[in-house]
Formats: structure tokens, C-alpha cells, sequence
């Protein structure tokens, strides 16, 4: 614990020299002076109660969305017999843009006083809080005691997942749970039957039965259920590519929106999700969960993920999830399309899981490379920008055609539309009955 002067401190001797400073220099004033601002310090600091008395506590959200905000408390207990004055500084990560990370406040006797900031983080992951300094103030307020306590907290961000409302809203109008996923493009099995009911406007004609209709005298369909525990494994790329930013964020934060997108349709049809996240090495992989601990699991396992810049091995990523995964399934890969080196080494990366698995590429697309390369050069720098803008974009649409020619899924959405079109497609290759 140290003791500190405070401004009020100097105030105070600015005020005691004034007499000695009008009077003629004498050695019997400056002892004087000397002494009186000694013996008020020595009083303050006396007088002032030890921060270790006080009784502190930080409280905050056991976890928070990526750009949500929050609260982050500071609850001050007083059990002494006076009012005490204090003023407290937390180590806040700079990442959580506090409004203030210091408080000063007068806690009365036996009281509890609360002071609240809000919190907006701007970046995932664990966040351990440990010290918060606490300083105490002399009845004149001219010293301050000082130490650092112990009050352990702890904050999780996690992804934002922006789309969740509108992905719940397209599962929701398929009418999953309530008559299963009806095939349209049936390719004989793959799907169970559920039950017969009415038939409705937007049904397939097809799936009309006709002894049930002559029966009940109105049409009646059969409805399907699609065929369950099937495994989904998605592979996201943490390399230097999904460190890019699109739209505020980095491309590997869209694709996390795109990922618990597609687990929440996975989880709706009875599918097992696996999660493997790799670069130069892996860096997350979860089995296929059941579906009761499948979306705490993968959250957690996406807390601390952030791109590395680095070039992901995609070679030795394929070769893993083929290795540890035998059964037939869909693969979603999630990765950028910009570059050459994804058409020399994503290719024949991922035609190493075609020949077993159905696989899928989705990728974050930036929505200003349109507008770029349709904007007219009006000078030197928009011209440099459209040629660049033209030869990514050209670049991707070749990524795209050398996948498609493998018999690849390819998606190359903006991030507001990735999640919905990553889902649609899942929903449509169920139909189809293709998984």
C-alpha cells in the first residue's frame, strides 16, 4: 500500500507560502511552514481508511455477443463507521470500449454503492480480469491510500451471429418440425414417411395420395421425414486470407455467422455437426455432437479463434478430416476465393474429400469489388482500383468455374446473404436427397 499527495495537497502549500513569502525571509517561517504541511499530511493519511477494509466486488455478463453491449459493474461495500471517499481504476481491455475505466465515488457507512459502465467489445474471445486499484482519501482530502486488490472476473465474447433471426425465420417457413422436409427431386430413398395430412397450396402434386384423397373426399399428401443422424463437417480456414475485412469485420467473423447458421439447420433435422478449424496446423476439432450439447460446444470452441497470417496447408487440412471422418458426408469449406494460390492448392485439396464426401466451398464476398469495377475511372487512382477490382473478381469466378467442374458446391455470397444461402443450400441437398 502507498501513500500518495494529491493535487489538493499542493494547493495547500501554495497557500501556506504566501505568508512567507510576504514577510522577510526567516529560518523560524519556513520550520513553520515545514511542519504545519507535514503535520497535515500526517493527519490526512492517518485518518484515511485502508482501501483493504472496503469490501469490493466486479460483476459481469457470464458471456456477450461481439458487439453487443453490456454492463460492467463496480459494487463498493463500506462497513466502517464514516463515509469514505474513493476513486478506483479497472484494467479493461482496450477491446471492450468502455466509456470509462475509472470511478470516483463517496460510499457512506455501512452502505453498498454501485457504479455502472457499459461495454461494447469489439473482439472475441476470454477476457480474465484480475486487479482494480482502490484508492482512499483523507478527511481533507489531501493524501490518498493506494493498493491493488485481487477481484478476480471473467468475460466471454462470443460471435455475434447476426443472422440467427432470419435463419430461425427460413427454417421456421419450411415447416420443418412440423411435417419434416418434403422431397421434391426424390432420387429413390433416403427419406422416411411421416404421416398424411391436408394438402396445402405450396405442396408438391406428386406427393398426392390418391386412395387417402378418394377416402377423405378432400387431397391429401404423404409427408416425409428426412432421413436423421447424418453427419455435417465443416472446415473453416483461419489462414491469412480470412483476415481481410469485409463490411467492418474480418472475413472469418462472417464465416462464423455462417457456421452456426448451418448448425442450428443441422440440429432442426437431427444432423451431427463436426467443426475443425485449421491453418498450417488445427487449431479446433470437435466430433459430431448430439444435438443437446452441440451449439454451447461450438461456441466455445469459436471464442478464441482469429486469423493468423499465415498460408493454410489445405492439403494437410483435407487429409485430416478424410482420415478422421469415413462415413459419407457433407463438407463445407470455408474459405476466400481471391487468390491464385486457392486455385493451386485448394483444387486439389479438396478433390481429395470429393471422392468420398459431398463438398460444399462457401466464401465471403466483398460487396465493393462490384461497385469498384462498375465505377467509371475518373483519374489515376480509380483506375488502378477498377483494373484491381476487375482481375479479384475475375480471379474468383475462375476459383468458382475450377470447382464447379469438380461437381463441388460453390458459394460466393456477401456477408449479409452467405448464412441464408449456406442453409438454403443444406435444405436443398436434404431434398434432394444427395446427402
Amino acid at each position: 500500500m502507498s501513500l500518495l499527495p494529491t493535487p489538493r495537497a499542493a494547493a495547500v502549500v501554495a497557500l501556506l507560502s504566501v505568508p512567507a513569502a510576504l514577510a522577510p525571509p526567516q529560518l523560524g517561517w519556513l520550520v513553520l511552514l515545514n511542519v504545519s504541511w507535514l503535520a497535515l499530511l500526517a493527519f490526512d493519511g492517518a485518518a484515511a481508511v485502508s482501501p483493504r477494509r472496503l469490501q469490493l466486488c466486479r460483476r459481469l455478463p457470464d458471456s456477450l455477443g461481439l458487439g453487443q453491449t453490456g454492463q460492467l459493474a463496480w459494487e463498493v461495500h463500506n462497513p466502517t463507521n464514516r463515509a469514505v471517499r474513493i476513486a478506483l481504476a479497472d484494467d479493461v481491455p482496450p477491446s471492450w470500449r468502455i466509456g470509462d475505466r475509472r470511478a470516483r465515488m463517496v460510499v457512506p457507512a455501512h452502505a453498498t454503492v454501485i457504479r455502472r459502465q457499459p461495454i461494447r467489445p469489439a473482439r472475441r474471445g476470454r477476457f480474465a480480469l484480475a486487479e482494480l486499484t482502490l484508492r482512499t482519501y483523507g478527511p481533507l482530502g489531501m493524501v490518498a491510500r493506494q493498493c491493488s486488490l485481487e477481484v478476480p472476473g471473467t468475460l466471454r465474447v462470443i460471435p455475434a451471429f447476426p443472422s440467427r433471426a432470419a435463419t430461425e425465420l427460413r427454417l421456421d417457413r419450411s415447416r420443418l418440425l412440423e411435417v419434416g422436409l418434403r422431397s421434391t427431386k426424390g432420387r429413390g430413398g433416403g427419406t422416411d414417411f411421416d404421416q398424411l395430412r391436408d394438402y396445402q397450396v405450396d405442396d408438391d402434386y406428386r406427393r398426392l395420395d390418391w386412395a387417402a384423397t378418394a377416402r377423405r373426399g378432400h387431397p391429401v399428401v404423404r409427408t416425409y421425414r428426412a432421413e436423421r443422424n447424418q453427419q455435417v463437417l465443416v472446415l473453416l480456414d483461419t489462414g491469412r486470407v480470412m483476415a481481410s475485412t469485409v463490411q467492418g469485420a474480418a472475413r472469418l467473423e462472417h464465416a462464423l455467422d455462417a457456421i452456426m447458421a448451418l448448425a442450428i439447420a443441422a440440429s432442426r433435422l437431427g444432423d451431427r455437426v463436426a467443426f475443425m478449424a485449421h491453418d498450417v496446423q488445427a487449431r479446433v476439432a470437435l466430433p459430431p455432437l448430439d444435438r443437446a450439447d452441440r451449439a454451447p460446444l461450438l461456441v466455445d470452441a469459436m471464442v478464441e479463434l482469429q486469423p493468423r497470417l499465415v498460408e493454410t496447408d489445405y492439403r494437410l487440412a483435407c487429409t485430416q478430416l478424410d482420415a478422421r471422418f469415413r462415413r459419407r458426408s457433407l463438407v463445407v469449406v470455408l474459405t476466400d476465393l481471391a487468390e491464385a494460390v486457392t486455385l493451386e492448392q485448394l483444387v486439389p485439396a479438396v478433390r481429395l474429400l470429393a471422392r468420398r464426401h459431398l463438398v460444399m466451398v462457401a466464401a465471403v464476398a466483398d460487396p465493393d469489388l462490384g461497385r469498384w469495377a462498375d465505377d467509371a475511372a475518373v483519374d489515376i487512382d480509380g483506375a488502378y482500383r477498377k483494373a484491381a477490382a476487375s482481375r479479384v473478381l475475375e480471379q474468383r469466378r475462375t476459383i468458382r468455374l475450377a470447382l464447379g467442374q469438380l461437381g463441388m458446391g460453390v458459394l460466393d455470397e456477401v456477408p449479409g446473404r452467405l448464412p441464408l444461402a449456406l442453409v438454403d443450400a443444406y435444405l436443398a441437398m436434404k431434398a434432394e436427397q444427395r446427402l
